[in-house]
């Protein structure tokens, strides 16, 4: 909790027992990249091992009795153990406090976390918290936030015990429930047992002491009637973490920060504009996982899910109502609608159509030819210019800008069906409309500024292309849709270009990449930190089997030219669910100039006198020998 110490603020944990308090633990090491600007709000704590007096405010001392409490540094002496305090962030540092608590003594190390999901993320925190007592010795008590923070973020929960560099429990990663409660039985002498060592006790013996807030009580039971008991239950022990794999992890975290969202925005459901392209599919499939969540917690008698179901589905004051059928319930809450023009094809249009069947939404099929035949006359009328497709003779310009109506005039057809759906159905309230742009895409680019692109939420914003086509594939068995087979064969399109016996639009086509390269440039954009010289050097080794030096160094130049010229859009995308640390979203997590040089003339004239000079390895024989050079 935020506590002004001295007039500063700090970020504190509270360490209570009995009404009493014991400690005031400030955070030492405060988050401030990525997602978290902790240094916009509290200061961290320098003076470690170090501690002095808080003085309470008189509505606490009126509720504790006390004056004041220690503040800073310290750990909890009991009966029987040493407890310490480690907050979240800590644990990531290289110079983590349990270190120096361990080799001090203490052996139970707590940790109250808000650490946010991510792909492929919980890996790294277990080897985190194992390695952490491994070295060490000691007991790791994990607790983590659960749920949605209000904004981008959705936090994962899956507290954990561990001893000695085993887990021995685990809550849930994924769940609706606000609130759970991991617990384990433990031996304390397998951690004394596991210190001694000669090495870990000789530095030991020269650390510098924390202070000890001493406490008469103990965690272990001395009576004979508890010791039976935990011989009787028995100890914990090992057993297998469980990890989810990304596809299980794209269905599961954006269902449960959609449901958080929408409970909290007291909204009645949700809208998806349904192209019949895998982008949006996917969205409509994560919105059916939430109804499946729901489903099953209703089903197991959750009384907050069901008094939230109902008054999502309108039916407040039925008490006999329960969203028992995932179907049912995406019925109540979830509306999707086909746009068509005369540049769509039937088979998009069937594809829709057919999976809003299968998951159960509301679904709307609709020509918007007349409205898009509407804004172009009135250009016409007024500019007496005819505008053209590409494939008719028209320019670059012309075919864009004959793109960007339809794509607009979508977005701007779905915020007034999300709010009129409901009166039409006889209902109250509207709906949040979702978008389906994927990371990729942003990253490039490779959408209309204030299309369908913008929405109020997209769950897929920050998954990659590569991860939601597997993600479709295991759906397809897991909720048992056949339809999705239909959308992971098909070729992703736009479908705003006419199409003719020579020519049909792909997005691959038109971004001269694929998705598969996007996602390695824009892991090395980001996470990697590289800029076009740089990252052309790496592709030229990763690549070099596949590419000729030329042929990557047009790629890299490509992609920072797109990505420089389009990256003004990532000021207005839709707010994402965080899911690749590759996310180009500037409001929070990818803060960086929207005004760059398209060219980057320095680095793109070094990269060709580079690429002009280095061998082509991409078409070498089997039996070629490798040369120095590689």
């Amino acid at each position: 909790m935020p506590i002004i110490h001295k007039n500063v603020n700090y970020n504190c944990r509270v360490i209570i027992h009995n009404k009493k308090i014991l400690l005031i633990r400030p955070k030492m090491w405060l988050a401030n990249d990525g997602n978290y600007r902790e240094l916009r709000y509290f200061t961290p704590w320098t003076r470690h091992r170090q501690w002095e007096d808080h003085y309470l405010p008189r509505i606490i001392q009126a509720v504790t009795g006390q004056i004041k409490v220690p503040f800073g540094d310290a750990v909890i002496s009991t009966l029987d153990t040493c407890i310490g305090v480690e907050l979240c962030e800590e644990l990531f540092t290289p110079a983590s406090p349990h270190i120096l608590m361990g080799l001090d003594g203490v052996e139970i190390f707590t940790n109250s976390s808000g650490s946010h999901h991510e792909l492929r993320k919980l890996h790294r925190r277990i080897d985190l918290i194992k390695e952490a007592t491994q070295k060490l010795g000691g007991i790791y008590l994990y607790a983590n936030q659960q749920g949605c923070d209000g904004d981008r973020l959705y936090y994962d929960g899956c507290a954990m015990i561990a001893v000695n560099g085993d887990i021995i429990a685990q809550g849930s990663q994924f769940s609706l429930n606000d609130v759970e409660v991991v617990t384990a039985t433990i031996d304390i002498e397998d951690v004394r047992a596991h210190r001694t060592k000669s090495s870990r006790n000789m530095q030991a013996t020269t650390t510098e002491r924390y202070h000890r807030i001493e406490v008469g009580f103990s965690l272990s039971g001395g009576k004979f009637r508890e010791v039976q008991d935990v011989f009787e239950e028995g100890l914990e022990v090992r057993f297998r973490v469980r990890y989810h794999t990304p596809e299980e992890e794209i269905k599961l975290g954006p269902a449960c920060w959609l449901w958080d969202y929408l409970r909290r925005s007291r909204t009645q459901g949700y809208f998806l504009p349904l192209s019949g392209g895998i982008d949006s599919c996917a969205t409509a499939v994560i919105v059916y996982s939430m109804c499946n969540l729901v489903a099953d917690a209703a089903n197991r008698g959750d009384k907050q899910v069901i008094a939230d179901a109902r008054r999502i589905a309108g039916e407040p004051s039925d008490s006999s109502y329960i969203p028992s059928n995932p179907r049912e319930f995406a019925n109540r809450v979830f509306h999707t609608c086909y746009m068509g023009t005369e540049n769509s094809s039937a088979e998009t249009r069937r594809r829709a159509k057919e999976l809003a069947g299968a998951i159960g939404s509301y679904h709307v099929d609709m020509n918007m030819d007349a409205v898009v035949r509407s804004i172009y006359d009135l250009f016409t009328f007024v500019t007496s210019f005819k505008p053209r497709f590409r494939v008719h003779g028209g320019s670059d310009r012309e075919n864009l800008a004959l793109q960007n109506i339809q794509a607009r005039l979508r977005m701007v057809l779905s915020y007034l069906f999300a709010q009129l759906l409901p009166w039409v159905r006889g209902r109250d309230g509207g709906l949040l409309v979702l978008g389906s742009a994927n990371v990729d895409e942003s990253l490039r680019g490779y959408l209309t500024k204030y299309d369908c692109s913008s929405a109020d939420l997209n769950p897929i914003g920050a998954v990659s292309k590569v991860d939601l086509k597997k993600f479709i594939i295991h759906a397809r068995e897991n909720f048992d849709l056949p339809i999705l087979e239909s959308f992971i064969n098909a070729i992703p399109t736009a479908e705003l270009e006419p199409i003719t016996e020579t020519y049909v639009q792909g997005d691959e086509a038109d971004m001269g990449m694929t998705y598969d390269e996007l996602s390695v440039l824009g892991r090395l954009r980001k996470i990697e930190k590289c800029g076009p010289y740089s990252m052309f050097t790496k592709l030229v080794r990763e690549w070099g089997s596949v590419f000729s030096p030329t042929q990557i160094a047009e790629k890299v130049k490509l992609f920072y030219f797109e990505y420089a010229r389009n990256r003004h859009k990532m000021t207005t995308i839709t707010p994402s669910y965080h899911a690749e640390n590759y996310s180009p979203d500037d409001n929070r997590f990818d803060l960086r100039p929207f005004l760059y040089p398209a060219r980057f003339p320095w680095q793109f004239k070094k990269i060709d006198q580079i690429a002009a000079a280095l061998p082509d390895r991409s078409r070498r024989g089997p039996g070629q020998d490798k040369t120095k050079t590689e």
